[in-house]
């Protein structure tokens, strides 16, 4: 139980003694309405704060009841900007005889991991190189002039025209990759920039909106591959994934689709449908009701550019076929290269883990190569990636021997494999999960 004082929002550091907290009483403060968190011993009430938290009020409210200190080393870039904002929430602390970590969570390995990561930042790997990034923004572009090129000069016939929906799909992929960089304030120390550049790429040179990839992408990696907390999970009935969700509904007799053929019918729905039709309606109706007008501008803005430059040579309608026709190539690309680092690996309901142990639970890598790191924007790094999101990617590899052996020092399995294998293992694990709901729905 709590000891002391106020026990309500906005109680501040001038406060002495500090009312202290049991992780019992602490835990009873995860519902939506009711939100504690913990950070470095301090206890947070951000139950009225989450809704102006800028990565969004979920991000932060899966920690409600936990402790979410190196999911905050991790996310933000200026820790002593944050904790001015942070000041007004605190609340009190936890019991000098209460242990740092809760749920049982290994309180060795994360100090062990806050140690790495103390490491990582003395070798200055989280410094980034500006020409790295600015060669990428430089290929980009290239790309999108020699699309528009070779329809000019070569005309609108069906060879050009699918060679530049090829080089387009190509730019649009890299143009997700970085603009996955800037999303995750990678490569500016000052974050401002990042928000900044952020939008460009991904609203001019995608039509896409920033505030829903971050409310999004913040939630995965907060809570990778955990089932109503990573949105990237939630298959809307389509797929059942991994080995509980496909139990589950098999007992329940839920047959939304025949699952145990889901290993095929992925190749119908999946790669093809996911950016040009479920994304594309998402990303406008969450900028129209979020009324999120500053990002629908620069969305516009992609919209216009696009169909200034291909109307000439394709009419309304053909520019419109086109550029679905363009998505529809890259949503092969985005959904075989995310999909190859997650979907394979522990998928289940909340387990609560240590950070190190969650994103290593859910996350393998692909071998590196100069193919393999271009090809998926470094995610090749997946596990890097997810304990150190504000890393500049081409850094991972740097740091990828100190997880390793920390790995090791705890029987953590580290999964890297070939690309190929990589890609084979999606299909698997979706036949295995297929298989898994068979039996529970014929025979539990």
């Amino acid at each position: 139980m709590g000891k002391g004082g106020n026990q309500g929002e906005g109680a501040t550091e001038r406060e002495t003694p500090m009312p202290t907290f049991s992780w019992e009483e602490i835990q009873k403060h995860n519902l939506r309405t009711d939100k504690w968190l913990v950070i470095d011993r301090k206890v947070y009430n951000i139950t009225k704060w989450s809704s102006r938290h800028p990565g969004g009020h979920r991000v932060i409210g899966h920690y409600a009841g936990e402790d979410a200190t190196d999911a905050f080393r991790a996310f933000h870039r200026d820790l002593d900007f944050v904790r001015k904002f942070m000041k007004p929430l605190l609340i009190g602390e936890l019991a000098p005889e209460e242990p740092s970590q809760d749920h049982g969570k290994n309180s060795q390995i994360t100090e062990d991991f806050q140690a790495l990561r103390k490491t990582a930042e003395d070798m200055n790997l989280f410094e980034s190189n500006h020409l790295f990034f600015l060669l990428l923004l430089a290929h980009i572009i290239v790309m999108e002039s020699i699309a528009w090129f070779t329809i000019f000069y070569f005309g609108n016939g069906w060879v050009p025209t699918v060679i530049t929906a090829f080089v387009l799909a190509t730019s649009q992929a890299q143009a997700g990759w970085l603009q996955h960089d800037y999303g995750h304030l990678s490569v500016f120390k000052k974050s401002t920039w990042n928000h900044v550049v952020h939008k460009f790429i991904i609203g001019h040179l995608k039509g896409a909106s920033a505030n829903w990839w971050n409310h999004r992408h913040f939630q995965h990696h907060a809570k990778p591959n955990i089932f109503h907390k990573d949105p990237d999970v939630n298959m809307l009935h389509v797929f059942v994934l991994g080995e509980w969700q496909p139990v589950e509904y098999g007992k329940k007799k839920l047959k939304y689709l025949p699952y145990n053929h889901q290993h095929e019918y992925f190749f119908l729905i999946g790669p093809p449908l996911l950016i040009p039709l479920y994304f594309q309606y998402q990303i406008i109706m969450t900028m129209i009701v979020r009324k999120d007008w500053v990002d629908l501008a620069w969305a516009i803005s992609y919209y216009a550019r696009f169909f200034i430059t291909y109307i000439p040579f394709y009419g309304v309608l053909g520019a419109i076929i086109f550029l679905n026709f363009i998505r529809f190539l890259e949503s092969h690309w985005f959904v075989w290269v995310t999909q190859m680092n997650h979907i394979v690996m522990e998928i289940d309901r909340e387990p609560y883990r240590d950070w190190f142990s969650s994103q290593l639970a859910a996350t393998c890598n692909v071998e590196q190569s100069f193919f393999n790191d271009w090809f998926s924007g470094h995610l090749n790094f997946q596990i890097e990636h997810h304990l150190f999101p504000t890393m500049p990617r081409h850094n991972f590899h740097k740091v990828a021997p100190l997880v390793k052996s920390l790995c090791a020092k705890y029987g953590i399995e580290y999964q890297e494999k070939p690309l190929l294998r990589a890609l084979q293992d999606i299909i698997r694990s979706l036949k295995k999960s297929g298989e898994l709901w068979l039996d529970a729905y014929l025979h539990k």
